[in-house]
């Protein structure tokens, strides 16, 4: 059962389980956000909890938040109980060691994010600040109960930001980099992407591309339903492989991508590398047709060929959002060599609230410096724009 608060005229619940929130109120509330993305949708966090991805027993107990009045949902959140700071990409491993140096608790924490997954939107879904302002007052509530060392909100959009800095909380800033289509002069296609590029940018991607089609590697082009499990098999192939790579264990389940297939197959497209009339590589884009943003998400190979990646996880992304008429890109977390594919550097955010007020004052003294850092580290980047002057888009954010 929920965990149930009563406040003025609200009734707000903590749940332990996304099926008990209705799957239609959730959506709805999501759906009229400034940033609502795929990622947030009922389906989604379902499937990450019911396919046994993000579970306590992995380090992801939910506590999500919802706010009801006169029995409709009118505001709600997805949090976490976390027990360790795996799976977020906003990294706060040296607070929770300087918590250990000084004998003090760090994990578990509170999270608001959704699980492995680097991806900007709204955070706290509600409809108004006054209604964000409660889920924040609820998500400091549930900290405070649960003797928890901190609570933390990622990849947060602007109203999120406001609504925590007017609760006090604690901004940090990071940066990831996505293609924007030119709003004034839009790219036709990938070659008039390329045309737009300075000259040593578009060599360089010519010939990779080059290099790649040289190998005898062409690809294949599936969306949602023609997605099929046979193609899906080999994709978890291909993800399970990138992480032996590099001596870890995969995030996701092959059970939460068989929920993909049947519960949100129209947010996927994916891109297979073959050779030799064998499959070799596959990327796997998620895609909102309705808003035309895509984000790249996961790859793998079971050959590794010079070049492949950029051509899987890029230039055949990059060119099939041109063809359909996408605005966005996001490439995911980190990556500098993302900007001379034409992917720009875009500032994200994030919120933070330290129970323990010495080591808030210290995590505040750190964070601000670390913002005049990132200031000037992506003043320096923009003035590597891939772009020839005038024929590229400005970098967003």
């Amino acid at each position: 059962m929920p965990t149930e608060i009563t406040a003025q005229d609200y009734v707000i619940r903590v749940h332990a389980d996304p099926a008990a929130i209705d799957a239609g109120a959730w959506d709805t509330l999501l759906d009229a956000q400034a940033a609502p993305t795929p990622f947030l949708r009922h389906a989604y966090l379902l499937a990450l909890h019911a396919s046994g991805s993000a579970v306590p027993d992995t380090g992801w107990a939910p506590q999500f938040i919802t706010v009801e009045q006169h029995g409709r949902l009118v505001a709600a959140t997805a949090l976490y109980l976390k027990s360790h700071s795996y799976g977020e990409y906003v990294f706060d491993w040296a607070w929770a060691d300087a918590y250990r140096r000084h004998g003090l608790r760090y994990y578990p924490k509170l999270l608001g994010a959704v699980p492995f997954t680097p991806v900007p939107g709204t955070r706290l879904l509600a409809p108004d600040d006054d209604l964000r302002d409660v889920l924040v007052h609820a998500m400091h509530r549930l900290a405070l109960d649960g003797r928890l060392s901190s609570a933390h909100v990622l990849f947060g959009d602007d109203a999120d930001r406001a609504a925590f800095q007017r609760a006090g909380w604690m901004l940090r800033e990071g940066v990831q980099f996505h293609w924007t289509q030119d709003p004034q002069q839009p790219a036709a296609d990938f070659t008039d992407l390329l045309a737009r590029m300075q000259r040593d940018k578009r060599k360089k991607i010519q010939q990779e591309r080059r290099r790649v089609a040289e190998q005898g590697v062409t690809f294949s082009v599936h969306e949602g339903d023609a997605i099929t499990t046979p193609l899906w098999d080999f994709f978890y192939r291909c993800y399970t492989l990138t992480y032996a790579a590099h001596h870890s264990t995969p995030y996701l389940t092959r059970d939460f991508f068989a929920r993909m297939q049947q519960t949100m197959s129209r947010n996927w497209v994916l891109f297979v590398a073959h050779r030799g009339g064998q499959p070799v590589a596959a990327s796997l884009v998620a895609v909102d047709p309705e808003r035309r943003a895509a984000w790249g998400r996961y790859w793998g190979c079971v050959e590794p060929l010079p070049c492949l990646h950029f051509e899987a996880c890029y230039y055949q992304p990059l060119a099939w959002c041109l063809a359909h008429g996408y605005q966005r890109f996001e490439g995911g977390a980190q990556g500098e060599h993302k900007m001379a594919r034409g992917l720009l550097p875009v500032r994200t955010g994030s919120a933070h609230w330290l129970r323990d007020g010495r080591f808030a004052a210290a995590v505040a003294d750190f964070l601000a410096s670390e913002g005049q850092g990132i200031a000037q580290y992506v003043d320096e980047l923009r003035e590597r724009n891939p772009f020839k002057a005038g024929a590229g888009p400005a970098a967003p954010g």
